[in-house]
C-alpha cells in the first residue's frame, strides 16, 4: 500500500513538472513560438474552439508566427480572438493566412519575465512539497493503524524526501532553461 502511495505521489510531482513547462511555455521569449496560442479560443460558429484546432501554426522565420487556417472563412473570427487575447501582438491579415510578428524584448520587459518564470517555478515547488506533505501525512496515518513499523515509516518518508528532491531539481532545471531564453540577446 505505501509503495502505491509513493507512485501516486510521484506522478502528481511530475505533472506538476509538465504544467509549469506548459506555462512557460505560453510566455514569450522574442522568439516564435506556437505555444503562446495554445490558450487562444476562438468563437467559431458560436461555440469557442482552440485555434490549434482551426488552423495551422507554422514558423517561417524566427520571429514571425504564421496562423493558416483550414477554413478560410474563419479568418475573421482568428483575427477577433488574437486581437482580444492577451498575447499582445497586433495580426496581420492578408486575406489568406495571418503572421504574427514578434517583437524584441527590451532588457526591462526580459527581467520582468525572468521574474514571473521564477514566480511559477516557486509556485510549483510549493504544489510538490504539498504533495510530500500529504504523502508523510498518508504514510503517518498507516503506522498508527499498525499497517506498518516505525522503521518502515522512516524508510517511506526517506524515499518521499528523494522524490520531492528530484522534482524540486527538474523544476529549478525547467525554469533555468527558460530564464537563460529569456536572458540571451
Amino acid at each position: 500500500m505505501s509503495q502505491v502511495l509513493l507512485n501516486e505521489a510521484k506522478e502528481k510531482m511530475t505533472k506538476a513538472e509538465q504544467a509549469l513547462q506548459r506555462e512557460l511555455g505560453s510566455i514569450r521569449a522574442g522568439r516564435a513560438n506556437a505555444s503562446i496560442l495554445d490558450r487562444i479560443q476562438v468563437e467559431y460558429y458560436g461555440a469557442p474552439t482552440p485555434l490549434n484546432q482551426l488552423a495551422s501554426i507554422t514558423i517561417p522565420e524566427a520571429r514571425v508566427l504564421m496562423v493558416s487556417p483550414f477554413d478560410k472563412t474563419s479568418l475573421q473570427d482568428i483575427e477577433r480572438a488574437l486581437m482580444q487575447s492577451d498575447v499582445g501582438i497586433t495580426p496581420t491579415n492578408d486575406g489568406n493566412v495571418i503572421r504574427l510578428v514578434i517583437p524584441m524584448l527590451t532588457e526591462e520587459r526580459r527581467k520582468e519575465l525572468a521574474k514571473r518564470v521564477k514566480k511559477e517555478a516557486e509556485n510549483s515547488k510549493v504544489t510538490v512539497r504539498n504533495i510530500r506533505r500529504d504523502l508523510i501525512d498518508e504514510l503517518k496515518k498507516a503506522e498508527k493503524n499498525k499497517e506498518m513499523t516505525e522503521d518502515e515509516l522512516r524508510n517511506y518518508e526517506t524515499e518521499a524526501q528523494k522524490l520531492t528532491d528530484d522534482s524540486v531539481k527538474n523544476l529549478d532545471k525547467i525554469a533555468a532553461d527558460k530564464e537563460k531564453e529569456l536572458l540571451e540577446v
